[in-house]
């Protein structure tokens, strides 16, 4: 493969490579994290998980909008508005990630393992376009 090819390449997709590997590197801070608190602190099992998602939200906010977005925010109030946008899409995918396995695993008894698959390529998709679409878009 030639060098042009590689850097069209890039150039297509060089927002969704990192947003993969940082993603990748999100859900080792998530089970880190709730492993820490769970196992090793013995904090209970559902502030774990709230604190382990936390944590993962934060690392995500942090590496997405300098590595995968490149923000553009300079004063403290974009800062904030950036953060709590991106809070909130989180808080909201989250939700709909609880629903999905509430209504399709729990209620309605499909298989847990491939709804769950299914909601989180559901919940990154979703992550991606408000992050790129909304929370860090350019103001170019």
């Amino acid at each position: 493969m030639d060098k042009e090819k590689i850097n069209q390449l890039w150039d297509k997709y060089k927002d969704m490579i990192p947003y993969v590997i940082f993603g990748v590197l999100t859900t080792v801070v998530n089970i880190v994290a709730y492993w820490l608190f769970y196992r090793v602190f013995h904090v209970y099992m559902m502030v774990s998980n709230i604190i382990a998602w936390f944590a993962s939200v934060l690392f995500a906010y942090l590496t997405n909008r300098k590595w995968v977005f490149h923000s553009e925010a300079e004063t403290f109030e974009d800062y904030w508005k950036e953060i709590l946008a991106f809070f909130a899409a989180r808080l909201g995918t989250g939700i709909l990630d609880w629903l999905i396995m509430f209504i399709f695993a729990e209620q309605m008894g499909l298989n847990d393992m491939v709804i769950k698959i299914v909601s989180n390529v559901v919940v990154i998709v979703l992550n991606y376009v408000a992050s790129k679409f909304w929370i860090f878009k350019s103001k170019k």
